[in-house]
């Protein structure tokens, strides 16, 4: 069932606000957000591994722990995708009609919650548990991927706000299970030809 939540009566003036200093920033700031809110993600990926190569440094359960990170992704996407479909609100760009940064998005691409702040939050948070400083780095990004993506004109605040909340309940859930059963999992992980993934060679 579709709420068909309007979004613009919650924060669009303000979303108007930030799309409008958008338009009249500097080139080189519009470009650099642009750039993060397009490929950011891809520095998440690359804390996760970071992160996995370090835990397996420490124990076979520290890197159960780090392997959740993609699976505490996955859920996160699929709780939000979930949530956009019931919701059913349409993209700023579309309700309000104001010129973006980035190319407005077809109908039927819903906003709210936004993908991209629940990925980051969960990957942040999963990092969290595996090691505090890259934890608090990806949380750094994290608020800078949900400013990109009001910046560029893809979703209100609201949006993102919404997505950072998912993503890193979702992510707290999946991560606190996984590491309480992290000592059997690597138990019969190590068993497995996936035992190099947790064994520091």
């Amino acid at each position: 069932m579709i709420l068909a939540l309007d979004g613009a009566s919650i924060d669009g003036s303000l979303y108007s606000d930030i799309v409008a200093r958008a338009q009249h920033s500097p080139a080189w700031i519009d470009d650099t957000v642009l750039v993060w809110s397009t490929y950011g993600l891809l520095a998440f990926a690359v804390l996760a591994v970071i992160g996995w190569w370090r835990a397996r440094q420490v124990s076979p359960a520290a890197g159960v722990t780090a392997l959740a990170a993609p699976v505490v992704v996955v859920a996160a996407y699929g709780v939000d995708m979930v949530l956009k479909m019931a919701v059913g609100e349409a993209r700023p760009c579309q309700s309000l009609h104001v010129k973006t940064l980035e190319a407005c998005p077809a109908p039927g691409d819903w906003s709210f919650p936004s993908n991209h702040a629940a990925i980051a939050a969960a990957a942040a948070m999963a990092l969290v548990f595996v090691s505090r400083p890259l934890g608090v780095v990806a949380s750094v990004a994290v608020v800078a991927m949900a400013a990109s993506r009001v910046w560029v004109g893809a979703h209100y605040p609201h949006d993102v706000l919404a997505g950072v909340v998912v993503g890193g309940m979702v992510a707290l859930v999946v991560t606190s299970v996984a590491r309480r059963q992290s000592q059997a999992l690597a138990r019969w992980l190590t068993t497995k030809r996936l035992g190099a993934l947790l064994l520091a060679s």
